[in-house]
């Protein structure tokens, strides 16, 4: 009896353990989040899950075009509390956008997907506008389908959660983003 006693005990402690390193890891490093929009489509789609690197803006600032996941604005829908969205505009940035394409200090800014084609009249202009400070200026990918900056304004810095960097499901889109 005192072996069996002694298993068991071996396996509650690996189980509490292991517990506890992933809700650590869950807290402050890594964390798996699923689109529930289609404001990302094509790039990422409804029912997608992405993993975000929650650690990444401890060490540097965020950068242009990221994808980000962050926690919602005062303004939006408060049942939505974490959003993904495209890293477009910085602080101190004039954002502009043109017959569809976007500017930013007047300079235009090529997309690693095809935004142009999502576009249609109702969403061709906006701004310009001047990013404040220790704020942001994101953008859905499927613009005509996108809740973002455009409509309840910048986002605090303070809001970000980290830079989205590995789809892992569907299984067959596996990958970096």
């Amino acid at each position: 009896m005192p072996r069996f006693k002694h298993f068991i005990f071996d396996w509650a402690e690996t189980i509490v353990v292991a517990l506890v390193l992933a809700l650590i890891i869950r807290a402050f490093c890594l964390q798996v989040f699923w689109i529930p929009s289609g404001s990302m489509e094509n790039t990422l789609d409804i029912n997608d899950r992405i993993v975000v690197n929650k650690v990444a803006y401890h060490f540097r600032s965020p950068r242009r075009l990221e994808i980000v996941v962050f926690r919602g604005v005062e303004g939006f829908d408060p049942a939505k509390k974490d959003l993904i969205k495209r890293l477009v505009g910085l602080p101190g940035e004039t954002l502009e956008i043109k017959n569809g394409a976007l500017f930013i200090n007047g300079n235009l800014i090529e997309y690693p997907t095809d935004m142009k084609q999502t576009m249609n009249q109702d969403f061709a202009n906006f701004g310009p506008v001047t990013i404040p400070p220790d704020s942001f200026f994101v953008m859905g990918d499927n613009r005509p389908a996108s809740a973002d900056s455009r409509y309840w304004g910048f986002l605090p810095k303070k809001n970000l959660i980290g830079p989205a960097f590995l789809r892992i499901w569907p299984l067959y889109k596996f990958g970096l983003i």
